[in-house]
């Protein structure tokens, strides 16, 4: 090997030269991308091996990084399992937070409606860049239930009924950037790809509604709608047994779902 090579590190998608001279700018966005990274897995937590084989960085600057972010509040790591999560600070800062940003409280009442009605599981995913968080969910009665997702747990927009959505509702080109933009992180999700997502996300608009099986997780189909529609930055999925989003039963949610979408995006005018 060239000793002039540099090594690079990648986080949340960015290459960044190991070596490459620490403006503040760069720093932050190390910071924020150690972040995305521990909370890519949600309310699982994750050990300094997984997150150096997410993050792209050598251990060692992991274990660096989160050392200062835990002294920070930014982290937190459990003596026992030794697996880090998001910090106390991240929460204290979030009660802060403008309440436009507190939109799953005001979902709250339409999950619970949809989990109601359909029972099913029900999700809301938050648009984040170029990825969807689950920030709340309701379940329903039906005895089995589809919980492939948990609040927190963040993927590719794309990946899962409520990202696709998100995507079925943005204009054409914005929409194709970014799945060509998150093409390599789809390689970790065997069933997707950029033709399959492009293919996903015109038959979306067609029916107005995103819909996935067993595209994640074998044997469960999920649908879902986007919303406000002039600017999608959230949307409610149905997550079920394949053989429960059969197409009648789809047209029927997709109703329901609409219709409480149209109050959701009501509220949201009003609130602003």
């Amino acid at each position: 090997m060239n000793s002039k090579t540099k090594s690079v590190a990648v986080i949340d998608g960015d290459a960044l030269p190991q070596d490459a001279p620490r403006t503040g700018t760069q720093s932050i966005e190390r910071v924020v991308g150690m972040l995305r990274v521990v909370a890519s897995r949600g309310r699982s937590g994750m050990r300094i091996g997984e997150v150096a084989a997410t993050s792209g960085l050598p251990q060692s600057t992991c274990f660096r990084m989160l050392q200062r972010l835990e002294i920070e509040g930014l982290v937190d790591r459990d003596p026992r399992t030794r697996k880090y999560y998001l910090g106390p600070l991240l929460h204290e800062l979030g009660l802060l937070a403008r309440p436009r940003y507190r939109l799953s409280e005001l979902c709250d009442g339409a999950l619970h409606h949809l989990a109601d009605v359909t029972h099913d599981t029900i999700y809301l995913s938050e648009r984040s860049n170029m990825e969807a968080v689950c920030t709340n969910r309701a379940l329903g009665d039906f005895p089995i239930k589809a919980l492939p997702l948990d609040i927190g747990i963040r993927r590719p927009l794309g990946v899962g009924a409520g990202g696709l959505a998100i995507l079925c509702a943005m204009p054409e080109a914005e929409a194709d950037a970014i799945i060509q933009a998150n093409s390599h992180r789809y390689l970790k999700f065997a069933s997707f790809s950029v033709d399959f997502l492009r293919e996903s996300v015109a038959q979306g608009r067609v029916q107005g509604y995103s819909f996935l099986d067993s595209a994640v997780t074998p044997g469960t189909a999920a649908m879902g709608v986007a919303f406000p529609p002039e600017n999608p930055v959230a949307a409610i999925s149905v997550s079920a047994l394949s053989a429960r989003l059969e197409l009648p039963r789809r047209e029927e949610i997709a109703q329901e779902l609409h219709r409480q979408l149209r109050h959701i995006s009501d509220l949201l005018r009003f609130d602003h």
